[in-house]
């Protein structure tokens, strides 16, 4: 049987000081993990990685590797990750983050409304495009 949560998401980043800072901006919290990871052969070369555990237990894992270029950007439009989304409770919890984006100088798409929901769209450093969502309320 297939799990029913997810444990952590691991976002490659090019520069892991600004991503850190920026991510600990946005959530509000530091890492609870920043360390070298050795090598696994046959797995992963190696890299540094930051550790942020967000409400309800998921992890978000910010790694550094060697070989990444410093001029690589996100693009959805390529294979692999389209966005992340956090799950909000409500379309005024939305009003309230959109607040705090504003506050700290992320730009964003503002709040959009469609069949499902409310989205919230911002980037991080690196473009990766991430949403604050939030179902849409019962009728």
């Amino acid at each position: 049987m297939f799990p029913a949560t997810v444990h952590h998401i691991a976002l490659t980043v090019t520069d892991l000081s600004a991503s850190r800072a920026w991510y600990q901006r946005l959530l509000g919290a530091g890492p609870t993990l920043d360390e070298d990871v050795a090598a696994l052969p046959g797995h992963h070369d190696g890299f540094h990685h930051t550790l942020f555990v967000l409400p309800g237990g998921t992890v978000l894992a910010l790694h550094a590797h060697k070989h990444t270029e410093p001029a690589d950007r996100f693009d959805e439009r390529r294979p692999g990750l389209d966005h992340l989304g956090f799950t909000c409770a409500d379309r005024a919890e939305l009003e309230r983050l959109r607040a705090r984006l504003d506050e700290l100088g992320i730009a964003h798409g503002g709040i959009a409304d469609d069949e499902l929901g409310h989205g919230l769209a911002f980037r991080d450093p690196d473009n990766t495009a991430l949403e604050f969502w939030a179902p849409r309320s019962p009728s």
